[in-house]
């Protein structure tokens, strides 16, 4: 008899976690598993890839206002008979924070919790944010029977933050390395790579925590030492208007291209020169995973699976502090020297080659057969 698994997600908008969820779930042995994927909220891009074989449904049809202050008025229990439909072996929050309290209200014992953990915390305020509180945070975090997270950096963090029962482990994340090197090659159209600039990239909701006001800070001092660059963005989100605001005060916005979100952005990126994450907080990229997959060198700044990604030692890319100055530090480097950044390019194909979805699925196929 299958196992009857259900991963909850807030939703499948365009985000790395969300498409890691749409991998993950579309390559699980469907021969083993009953497969259903709630989100609390519909309409997310990521929702058409969902093989058919995937039961899926949203509990709301959108996002609303202040969704995350009238779920607290439930408990977990009273939120976990609104939202969980149907009986199943195996539940699984695939997100930290409100999932992770809805999955926590199950009342079967016969039935097991897993806890997907992609982000890093720091602070216990930041781990309570949908919870009524520290308190209620640690207990349901401890009812779940397993918790996976994404990076070493990830587990290490968020175990320093909320006493686990059972010892988390990590998972990366699920990227399906042959359908990038497939769309990759897609033509490009509606860009124009020019070659005597340098054309860098960054992929991500643009939002504060991504740190894309960094990069348009970064760009201004690029432009003023007379540096030939050009920053694509590639995303969407609530801090665009804001950027492209501080880009048409200084000028800066015909070499400052937002392209929105797209569907493929495999053929930007292996187009670009150099690929730059200037996030304050990450879980284990899933865009610097990709830009690898097609063999884009990274700079990055140092956050949660940097460090696994590309070496303790800059062996794959370039990590710099997280600040603003390390990070133009870091790319003028990049860009002073082309044997360097040559030879990061041929790094992060080498990196790149070692991705394996295969990999990924096994292990969480693994931890789900062990409980």
């Amino acid at each position: 008899m299958k196992k009857r698994i259900l991963f909850m997600i807030h939703d499948l908008q365009g985000g790395g976690a969300e498409k890691v969820l749409v991998n993950l779930v579309n390559n699980l042995n469907q021969e083993k598993y009953d497969i259903t994927v709630c989100a609390l909220f519909g309409g997310g891009i990521n929702e058409q890839f969902i093989k058919p074989h995937i039961n899926y449904y949203a509990v709301w049809k959108k996002v609303y206002i202040g969704n995350s202050q009238i779920m607290k008025i439930m408990t977990p229990e009273q939120l976990h008979r609104l939202c969980v439909k149907g009986h199943y072996d195996i539940e699984i929050s695939f997100l930290e924070g409100p999932t992770a309290r809805i999955i926590s209200g199950c009342k079967d014992k016969k039935t097991k919790l897993i806890s997907w953990i992609h982000v890093e915390q720091h602070t216990v305020k930041v781990v309570s944010h949908a919870f009524r509180s520290y308190i209620e945070a640690v207990r349901c975090y401890q009812k779940y029977d397993k918790t996976v997270c994404v990076s070493e950096f990830v587990k290490n963090d968020f175990s320093s933050i909320v006493p686990l029962l059972n010892p988390p482990v990590v998972i990366h994340n699920a990227v399906d390395v042959d359908k990038i090197k497939e769309l990759e090659h897609e033509p490009v159209t509606d860009v124009c790579f020019n070659s005597d600039e340098f054309n860098l990239v960054a992929v991500g909701k643009i939002m504060k925590k991504k740190g894309f006001d960094r990069l348009a800070r970064i760009h201004k001092r690029f432009i003023e030492d007379k540096y030939p660059v050009h920053f694509f963005v590639l995303g969407v989100g609530p801090e665009q208007d804001s950027i492209e605001r501080y880009l048409q005060d200084n000028r800066l916005s015909e070499s400052f291209t937002f392209l929105g979100y797209q569907l493929n952005p495999y053929k930007y990126v292996s187009r670009c020169d150099l690929f730059v994450c200037s996030s304050y907080a990450e879980g284990f990229s899933t865009a610097a995973t990709e830009a690898l997959i097609v063999g884009t060198p990274i700079c990055t700044v140092d956050v949660s699976g940097m460090k696994e990604m590309l070496g303790y030692n800059n062996e794959y890319g370039i990590i710099t502090e997280n600040n603003e100055s390390a990070l133009y530090e870091g790319i003028r480097q990049l860009l002073d020297d082309n044997k360097k950044l040559s030879y990061y390019k041929k790094m992060a194909a080498e990196r790149g080659m070692q991705c394996s979805l295969e990999k990924a699925v096994n292990s969480v196929e693994t931890i789900i057969d062990s409980l």
